[in-house]
């Protein structure tokens, strides 16, 4: 009986702290910052083949989400540049992170009264604009969560932020349909659908306002009156001279672009066997769109423990054989063909497997981030992990064009290795660590 009664406080010990101040702030940002990407994707696409868009230009329409993969170039002025009366009054992050959601607001409404049909190029500057802004708003809300979680309090605080961010995904995809829907929602049409989706902007300048300026590294102050030359070097090139000096730093890289190919290719060409195997519109929804929210949701909540119990190597490391492994799942199902039940243990097993890896390796990407420049470091990191899931794991249709779908996903699983032993590679030479914060991360 008392194994049992230690086991409980254990288990609660473990779990508390995703119900701290920060932890929870964490999650109100983590709405603010996934929802812009969903409308430029899901939302938008869905609105642009209502109106009789080519599946070709919707197509090439993903392609307006670019500055997402290149926000790291603009990362280090939204880093340091301070920001007249407003940085003075609320610090750094805060300052910029009212001032670009001031102004995505503004972006999406113009998105929203759009016309599509008629002016796809005005249409387009717009989608732009809102992808720009909200690019720019995740350079900030990672960073600024970085620097309000202690480092106890990084692998809850990341996971409720990854909770937070499906939930403000799932709210501009699923509730800004609902709010345009005529058939089935309330009918509100898309300018009014997109303009009161954008009151999502509110959770996360709340929560900044109830959590303070966080713990930023001023540097400002020490190059006041220098030269231009001598800020652009501490604003644009140390950050980067500062990761590159790090022992192993390539291999690091090298590993974060490489670390969820496998996984990437995969999730890019699930819908695609779910249609070709004759899955019809309920089933998907039910399946892969219910099962899938809540498996990816019982696995990021797991994360955290996950961490606390292995410590980060060997979480990275069992995570990512995970995600490698839960791949082999969808071979059962394409050798099964259109089988309900194997697709549901399916999608169960990948998503709770890829909520697991996903907050785990986001707790590692925020750990490499030197407190000195944490907003373009961590641009940096997550760019090259966004090269990584996008431009690497492009093949993935042509594949399964070839080989058909067993053989496809043995593919990803193929795919998965050489990720998995550049980790074992760093870890092994010590360029990975038990604790949060990585080497060489909290210098000034």
């Amino acid at each position: 009986m008392t194994d049992i009664a230690e086991g409980k406080r254990n288990w609660r010990d473990v779990m508390r702290p995703y119900f701290g101040k920060m932890p929870f702030v964490a999650l109100l940002i983590g709405i603010s910052s996934g929802f812009p990407l969903m409308l430029l994707l899901g939302t938008m696409g869905y609105w642009l083949s209502k109106v009789g868009i080519q599946k070709f230009t919707i197509g090439f329409a993903i392609g307006l989400t670019t500055p997402y993969t290149l926000k790291w170039l603009w990362a280090p002025l939204v880093d340091k540049l301070p920001l007249p009366i407003l940085t003075r009054l609320f610090g750094q992050r805060r300052a910029w992170l009212f001032f670009i959601q001031l102004l995505l607001f503004g972006a999406i409404w113009m998105l929203g009264s759009s016309d599509p049909a008629n002016h796809l190029g005005y249409f387009a500057f717009c989608a732009i604009l809102v992808s720009f802004l909200g690019a720019t708003q995740d350079i900030v809300i990672d960073a600024y969560r970085i620097e309000i979680l202690s480092d106890e309090e990084m692998p809850y605080g990341t996971a409720t932020n990854q909770f937070g961010y499906r939930l403000g995904a799932f709210f501009s995809g699923v509730g800004t349909i609902f709010l345009y829907s005529p058939q089935t929602g309330l009918g509100l049409g898309w300018p009014l659908a997109y303009g009161l989706t954008a009151l999502l902007v509110l959770p996360g300048a709340l929560g900044a306002l109830w959590a303070g300026p966080g713990t930023y590294v001023d540097r400002h102050g020490e190059m006041a009156g220098k030269r231009f030359g001598a800020w652009l070097k501490e604003t644009v090139l140390n950050p980067f001279i500062e990761f590159l000096g790090r022992k192993g730093s390539v291999l690091i890289l090298l590993f974060v672009l490489l670390y969820k190919i496998g996984d990437a290719m995969g999730q890019g060409m699930l819908n695609p066997m779910i249609v070709d195997l004759g899955f019809t519109d309920a089933e998907f929804i039910a399946i892969n769109k219910v099962v899938g929210f809540w498996g990816l949701i019982v696995g990021t909540a797991l994360a955290a423990p996950f961490i606390a119990w292995l410590g980060m190597g060997r979480a990275l490391f069992i995570s990512g054989l995970m995600m490698m492994l839960s791949n082999l799942t969808f071979v059962i199902v394409a050798m099964h063909g259109h089988s309900n039940l194997w697709l549901t243990i399916a999608v169960a097993t990948e998503q709770v497997t890829s909520g697991i890896g996903l907050t785990v390796f986001v707790t590692y990407l925020s750990g490499l981030s030197s407190l000195a420049y944490t907003a373009t470091q961590f641009a940096l990191l997550s760019s090259f992990a966004a090269v990584g899931r996008t431009w690497l794991a492009a093949p993935a249709g042509i594949i399964a064009e070839n080989v058909g779908w067993v053989g496809f996903w043995l593919t990803t699983v193929v795919a998965a290795l050489p990720g998995m032993l550049l980790l074992w590679l760093i870890w092994h030479k010590g360029f990975v660590v038990d604790s949060v914060r990585q080497p060489s991360t909290t210098d000034d």
